[in-house]
């Protein structure tokens, strides 16, 4: 099946407003559904190879999965210039704008998730949104993330077999990852303030594993959100994509009162 999906996902690619080619891939129809892959991984990685864009595609959504600069099958460039903050934001608000997208919904993972808060902040409004594999700390506090990545990525070969480092350089070594590209994708995290989470009145699914605390407390994100809804699914961060779990949190929250 994951072949088949791989297969059969039409990938196509847009140029960003720095020239930076950015790659995205389609599957299924009905109704758009913006999906944002998480650091390290890719549009293939995080909903294809799991069967979670299966799901959704067979629920009746269009899902629309780009792969974010420095990642996947879109441009890494190495030039500082490429990586100004929000920059993963605006990206995506331009492929909102260049498909035309107008009523759909948005959901993203880990970074994903991330990206998806700015794009809400800064004035997009989907009919729903998911933030997935991410707490409240973690929108609001980047710096955190930012050094822990940034210490796996310029020490590399030097983490203890099984930390979380070395799970994380495990992970990127899978995905084929560009280390340089990578770290400086990390200069484009930008905090999102708590009276601007509050001001985010829109349904907000927060799907997190039980295990996951990596980016801080769901349930306050939840909780500070005007309509925000806690739905919790086994896993770690690492893991909870992984299971069918995710795809079915996914498809009952955005088919929920529909």
């Amino acid at each position: 099946m994951e072949d088949f999906w791989k297969a059969n996902a039409v990938t196509s690619f847009i140029k960003a407003a720095d020239g930076t080619r950015l790659a995205w891939r389609e599957m299924g129809t009905g109704r758009p559904l913006l999906l944002i892959h998480g650091y390290i991984s890719d549009a293939v990685t995080n909903w294809i190879t799991y069967g979670t864009a299966a799901q959704l595609a067979a629920a009746g959504y269009r899902c629309i999965m780009p792969d974010l600069r420095a990642h996947g099958a879109s441009d890494k460039p190495h030039a500082a210039s490429a990586y100004s903050q929000d920059v993963l934001a605006d990206d995506q608000c331009a492929l909102v704008d260049h498909l035309g997208l107008r009523d759909f919904d948005l959901a993203g993972y880990s970074l994903g998730a991330r990206t998806a808060a700015r794009m809400l902040a800064k004035g997009l409004r989907p009919g729903k949104a998911i933030l997935s594999g991410m707490g409240l700390e973690g929108l609001t506090n980047t710096g955190h993330r930012r050094a822990h990545f940034r210490n796996i990525l310029r020490n590399i070969g030097h983490h203890a077999k099984g930390s979380p480092e070395w799970m994380a350089e495990a992970f990127l070594k899978t995905t084929g990852g560009d280390p340089v590209a990578l770290d400086m994708i990390l200069d484009t995290f930008v905090d999102t303030p708590r009276e601007a989470l509050a001001d985010l009145d829109l349904p907000i699914g927060v799907v997190c594993g039980v295990d996951d605390q990596d980016n801080g407390s769901a349930a306050a994100l939840a909780a500070l959100l005007p309509q925000g809804e806690l739905i919790s699914i086994p896993g770690n961060h690492m893991s909870a994509v992984t299971k069918p779990d995710f795809g079915q949190a996914l498809v009952g929250y955005l088919q929920k009162g529909r």
